[in-house]
């Protein structure tokens, strides 16, 4: 296996315990909450959702921290005096 192939692969068991996790939670409120329980079609799909939606959310907040970092980096970096 590539080393490619096996960071694919890691990702894909990530993503599968993402989704397995949340439709657990998702079980979980429905029975704490008096409702019957879906149908293990519909929680899937209500998982899988849940999970884009919060892989995006993570992915835009991250790239704006790493943003925030690198401009305040360099313009500590810039505005430093020069002593030579």
């Amino acid at each position: 296996m590539e080393k490619e192939e096996i960071k694919s692969d890691i990702k894909k068991i990530a993503r599968e315990a993402e989704v397995k996790m949340t439709g657990l939670l998702l079980k979980w409120k429905e029975h704490r909450d008096g409702n019957a329980s879906p149908d293990m079609e519909e929680i899937e799909r209500k998982s899988r959702v849940i999970t884009d939606k919060a892989n995006e959310i993570f992915t835009r907040r991250g790239k704006k921290v790493f943003e925030e970092i690198k401009s305040a980096y360099f313009k500590k970096t810039d505005g430093e005096d020069k002593k030579d």
